[in-house]
């Protein structure tokens, strides 16, 4: 593909992101208590005031991150928003009595009040990442140890002990390797270590793990990546044995192959391509409507999941990170292509000319089925973190960067 299409693909995706970063400027921030609001309409008109602990954190770390990273961000506006997030998590996400360690709340009211926590540990994930990403840009030590604090928390539970999440153990309830759960932790020890030799040691082994527990989800002699095995890395039975994510298998490709260029593992990065990204996205694209399915039964069973058939905004940004990216490394002529697909359908269907942000919710055919630009699952993570990551890497095909 020549320079000139890969600077339309930059200057389009750089505009962009400017007017997801100024939207969620306009209308999430919460001068009265704090942190942000994510029930967010068309239009910006906030509809529930009730505030999710992983989407304060996703936003806190995205601010930070675009605030240290990129020269346009480096706005006081934005980086004062993030402390703010930051301050509001650090008082209220806690909940003391959740679990024996504690437990962050997945819900809180918007004065800080919880009023919901889950039993999984993404709330605690984006809480680090949030913690970490705030200390690099202030300097803050006292974060960053409690990053690290909270992630040792966190392997215990997943690797140790899981009593901490609260959950009852029932008889009839299976152990599983939920592909999500390695992929955070491996995406938190990637955060935590950038940069930092003395924590690359520590979580050495923890990110070799995480790797070896996500490839257990490659199944059926590498032709399915299911989202759900058995703790031996099995084949479940049933609908949660058979359940697909191509999406997340796809984010899980990009995960995969950022930490195989880090530590130059070659044979990984081409796992990671062939089964990660080339196997979800020939089987979850939609060859009659376009846009990838949100779930599938590996087996062509109709998927238990209401919303299976459903076009999403986030499986979408995965599809793009992860085709540039390895097409940034490789030159391969396909990826390429395969990116362009997925930009061609992205950028045509999800994103709101009239008021900016991005639809996430649509139907097979492609139509809007939930006009809100955000909700208890979007927020201002998935887009803006596809589009920076995306402008960086066309700005190294491109050899340059226009703003550093």
């Amino acid at each position: 593909m020549n320079t000139e299409k890969l600077e339309q693909f930059r200057e389009k995706i750089r505009a962009e992101l400017d007017r997801v970063v100024d939207f969620w400027l306009k209308h999430s921030h919460d001068n009265q208590y704090g942190g942000f609001f994510t029930c967010i309409g068309k239009d910006g008109t906030v509809y529930d005031d009730l505030k999710y602990v992983w989407l304060q954190g996703r936003q806190v770390w995205m601010y930070c991150h675009l605030y240290r990273t990129v020269k346009r961000f480096h706005r006081k506006e934005i980086l004062d928003a993030a402390i703010s997030g930051g301050k509001f998590l650090r008082q209220f996400a806690w909940v003391p009595s959740a679990g024996s360690s504690g437990k962050c709340a997945f819900c809180l009211s918007r004065d800080g009040k919880a009023v919901k926590v889950q039993r999984t540990i993404f709330s605690e994930c984006f809480y680090i990442m949030a913690m970490d990403e705030l200390a690099r840009v202030t300097g803050d030590q006292e974060m960053q140890a409690e990053a690290e604090r909270v992630m040792d928390l966190l392997v215990h539970w997943v690797r140790v002990d899981p009593s901490g999440l609260g959950r009852l153990q029932l008889p009839g309830d299976t152990p599983v390797n939920n592909m999500a759960v390695p992929m955070m932790l491996l995406c938190l020890v990637q955060q935590l270590t950038e940069g930092r030799a003395e924590l690359a040691g520590k979580y050495r082994e923890l990110g070799q793990w995480c790797v070896q527990q996500v490839l257990q989800h490659v199944q059926r002699d590498g032709t399915a990546i299911l989202e759900n095995v058995s703790k031996e890395g099995k084949e479940l039975p049933g609908c949660q044995g058979r359940l697909q994510n191509p999406g997340h298998a796809l984010e899980a490709g990009w995960f995969l192959f950022q930490y195989a260029v880090r530590v130059g593992d070659q044979e990984l990065q081409r796992t990671a391509m062939d089964k990660f990204m080339e196997v979800p996205f020939h089987k979850g694209w939609d060859q009659q409507h376009g846009g990838l399915f949100y779930f599938l039964d590996v087996d062509g069973h109709c998927p238990t999941q209401l919303e299976w058939s459903m076009k999403l905004w986030w499986p979408h940004c995965e599809a793009l990170i992860a085709f540039l990216m390895a097409y940034r490394h490789t030159r391969e002529p396909r990826l390429l292509e395969r990116f362009t697909q997925v930009y061609d359908y992205t950028f045509s269907h999800f994103p709101d000319a009239d008021h900016g942000e991005w639809f996430g919710y649509l139907t097979q055919q492609g139509s809007v089925a939930l006009d809100f630009k955000g909700g208890p699952f979007k927020g201002f993570f998935h887009v803006p973190r596809c589009l920076y990551m995306c402008e960086r890497l066309l700005d190294s095909l491109l050899g340059d960067s226009c703003d550093s």
